[in-house]
């Protein structure tokens, strides 16, 4: 089986990487080739700015679900309205909801509470897969904030189920504590680029994720490799830039292999710009790399 069909059998799952390495265009990028696989995949986008709706050509989000093509769908969530959501939906009087949402009180505790904003965005996810979604949801794929704040994320159900322990709260984060650890449902893929601080944090993520919560990554994904030079290419600036470029992402995969024997996927760099168009291309790419 290979690491896509293994990843096309989960149901959540988290993308992160060192920001600027493309794991915005790599969380669409799996989207669009595990929906052409006949999956349905809700993408969650955690990033006020919206940037995953430019990758697939789909008006932006602004917290609703948007359709991205067959079997897909993308939403941009953020914390505060998921919260304030919750509230709503346990207390059906509008009047005493909206009372207890514009409070101070209830801001300072968003605010304070451990982990629960990133506990409230993962909690979503998993209801939505418990079918509080239409249209059906087989897997949701989070494109995470970077690298140790991705982390972060993964930790916070638990590290809330600790501090609300015994109530309502805290059995709730325990059991999607208990489902983020659970290896057959929910994958972590790291992106990252081929280059030296890319590499460092990606090996640093993989030590930490095992180490804090014992979590092994999925698979890793090279974005942005310089295709190799053409043969018989003439010692200009640019080829010799080329060559360098080249030259550096090779030395940087022999230390990501050296440490990572994990499953590892290569991307290439492309001359299109954030698109659908790049998205399509990269889908291809992808499913034959991994075939």
């Amino acid at each position: 089986m290979s690491v896509l069909d293994r990843i096309a059998e989960r149901q959540l799952v988290v993308v992160t990487g060192k920001g600027g390495v493309g794991k915005t265009t790599l969380t669409a990028v799996l989207g669009r080739l595990l929906a052409n696989r006949g999956k349905q995949v809700l993408l969650l986008e955690v990033d006020p700015r919206e940037s995953l709706h430019q990758a697939l050509g789909t008006e932006p989000s602004g917290g609703e679900v948007v359709p991205a093509g067959p079997g897909l769908s993308i939403q941009n969530l953020q914390p505060g309205a998921v919260i304030e959501g919750l509230v709503r939906e346990k207390v059906p009087i509008a009047y005493l909801a909206r009372k207890i949402t514009e409070s101070t009180a209830f801001h300072q505790f968003v605010e304070g509470a451990p982990g629960l904003k990133e506990t409230a965005l993962l909690g979503h996810a998993y209801r939505v897969l418990q079918g509080g979604h239409r249209p059906r949801t087989d897997l949701v794929i989070v494109d995470a904030p970077a690298t140790g704040h991705g982390a972060t994320m993964l930790a916070a159900p638990g590290l809330l189920a600790q501090a609300a322990e015994g109530g309502q709260l805290g059995d709730m984060a325990s059991e999607l504590a208990d489902f983020l650890a659970d290896a057959s449902r929910c994958d972590v893929v790291l992106a990252t680029l081929l280059e030296e601080m890319p590499v460092e944090e990606t090996l640093e993520l993989i030590e930490l994720l095992w180490a804090k919560l014992g979590i092994r990554p999925d698979l890793v994904v090279a974005n942005g490799m310089y295709p190799a030079l053409p043969h018989g290419a003439a010692p200009t600036p640019g080829m010799n830039l080329w060559r360098a470029r080249r030259r550096l992402n090779e030395a940087e995969l022999g230390r990501l292999t050296a440490s990572w024997e994990g499953p590892l996927l290569k991307l290439p760099l492309l001359p299109l710009d954030r698109g659908p168009a790049l998205v399509k291309a990269l889908v291809a790419l992808l499913h034959e790399a991994d075939s």
